[in-house]
């Protein structure tokens, strides 16, 4: 058995951080911003299919390794460093979107990392992002949340961007829940709702960037696999039904979610154009993510708090700014800790029946 399934079974580890139950725990090392321990990077390797063609066919045109991304092995050392250093196991992962950090917030009995103290992780630089990794209990539910992601724009290639949710995997994550803020592209929205995403367009993809872009590693998922009905569609029904017992139903939506590189917001024509193609939100994120936790077997919930509308008229002259988007989501932080906190408790029932 490897020292990462001995982990993975909860049993104690033999270097691991001594841990007191009820206490907050800030753990700190001497790595940052990404950098591999031996001073290698993140694509020192090949996987092992590429490896046995070389060896076997001698020299081939090898594929571009820019956006392979983290190899198994530097992914599984994240995830031993952090297992060894919480005693919470959980199943379900969280992504906290731009001004929804504060959902990270409400977990009791945490360890918490920033991420330039784990080991290969890269480290966010948007306002609204704290930028650390927190395992805790949410409703009495053990989960792990990301306070803060990476995006695009901000010079990480998508692999990387998503990298977190192939470590929450290699942790025992069953389930992804990813939230974020978003620009409503529905002239039937408003500011403040939240949508629950039940698909998405990927345009990204379009150009050919993908965060599955390069060799595949069978361990985390097969090289081609389908996207229908990737967001849960029981778990969609059952926050209706949660809107309801909380008091939201008028303000929960249910659409269509599209990424754009950003970090500039859309222009008029774009907006036309992507609310002809259905689309009812428009971000910078979360697609890459959900694109990882579905190569890898993951049960997918997302949702978006509409932050702005899009702008849709040359005749408006609002101008939209990252700093009310990160006030929309600290006014909601009740109403959605309440939404996300029952989710849990939902997942975390039916997965005991």
């Amino acid at each position: 058995m490897s020292k990462f399934s001995y982990l993975q079974n909860g049993k104690a580890s033999t270097n691991g951080v001594p841990h007191a139950n009820g206490h907050h725990h800030q753990h700190q090392n001497s790595h940052s911003n990404g950098v591999a321990r031996n001073g290698g990077t993140a694509t020192d390797t090949l996987p092992v299919a590429y490896q046995q063609k070389a060896a076997t066919s001698g020299p081939f045109h090898m594929p571009r390794t820019e956006h392979v991304g983290y190899t198994y092995d530097t992914l599984q050392e994240i995830a031993t460093y952090l297992l060894e250093r919480t005693e919470l196991r959980p199943k379900v992962g969280i992504i906290c979107g731009s001004g929804l950090g504060t959902l990270a917030e409400q977990l009791t009995d945490v360890d918490s990392f920033d991420y330039e103290t784990i080991p290969h992780f890269p480290v966010s630089t948007v306002a609204g992002h704290v930028g650390r990794l927190v395992f805790g209990y949410l409703a009495g539910v053990p989960v792990m949340c990301m306070q803060g992601r990476f995006h695009h724009y901000e010079g990480y290639p998508l692999a990387k961007c998503a990298m977190p949710v192939r470590v929450m995997h290699l942790i025992g994550c069953t389930h992804l829940i990813a939230t974020n803020a978003a620009g409503g592209a529905n002239p039937k929205y408003r500011v403040g709702d939240i949508m629950l995403i039940k698909d998405h367009i990927n345009l990204m993809g379009f150009a050919g960037n993908n965060p599955l872009q390069g060799p595949n590693d069978e361990r985390f998922g097969p090289r081609f696999f389908g996207m229908a009905n990737t967001y849960d569609p029981k778990l969609n029904q059952q926050a209706k039904v949660i809107a309801r017992q909380i008091g939201i139903e008028n303000e929960l939506r249910e659409g269509v979610y599209t990424c754009l590189g950003g970090p500039n917001f859309e222009t008029v024509a774009e907006v036309k154009m992507l609310s002809m193609l259905g689309v009812d939100a428009i971000g910078m994120s979360t697609v890459h993510e959900i694109i990882t936790a579905r190569h890898c077997g993951m049960t997918c919930f997302a949702f978006s708090l509409i932050t702005n509308m899009c702008t849709m008229s040359y005749e408006e002259e609002e101008e939209h700014c990252h700093d009310s988007i990160v006030g929309v989501g600290k006014n909601r932080e009740k109403t959605l800790g309440e939404f996300v906190s029952r989710i849990v408790k939902h997942i975390h029932y039916e997965a005991k029946k």
